[in-house]
């Protein structure tokens, strides 16, 4: 039984990353897709939301899924909110930083700053 749930495990997580690699493959500036947080945000990707899910894992009050959301192709000039979970990409810098209820990706949040306002300068 244990090989059996184990392949189907292995399967399930093959499944889920050639969606997210399909998905990210082409996506447009702004188009969000939804993932565990225990995967790595691909790049030109910023996290723009947290929380718990029972598709990810359970047992805990950890977050553990993410909303994450296309940055390249927008144009120089453009100002995004982004969760401080990941580094902006290049390009974009961080030009102000505030508390947001939907980035809390900690067991133990606070009401400190976890946000970022990034813009586009090249």
């Amino acid at each position: 039984m244990s090989r059996l749930r184990a392949a189907a495990l292995t399967l399930g997580a093959t499944a889920a990353a050639l969606t997210l690699s399909m998905t990210t493959a082409h996506a447009a500036p702004g188009d969000t897709v939804n993932m565990c947080g225990s995967s790595l945000t691909p790049s030109g990707y910023v996290d723009v939301q947290w929380w718990n899910s029972a598709g990810c894992g359970s047992g805990t009050f950890t977050p553990n899924s993410k909303k994450i959301m296309q940055l390249t192709g927008y144009p120089v000039g453009t100002v995004v909110n982004a969760c401080a979970s990941t580094w902006p990409p290049a390009g974009w810098v961080q030009v102000s930083e505030f508390y947001s209820s939907g980035c809390n990706y900690s067991a133990v949040p606070s009401f400190g700053k976890n946000s970022w306002q990034l813009k586009r300068v090249s």
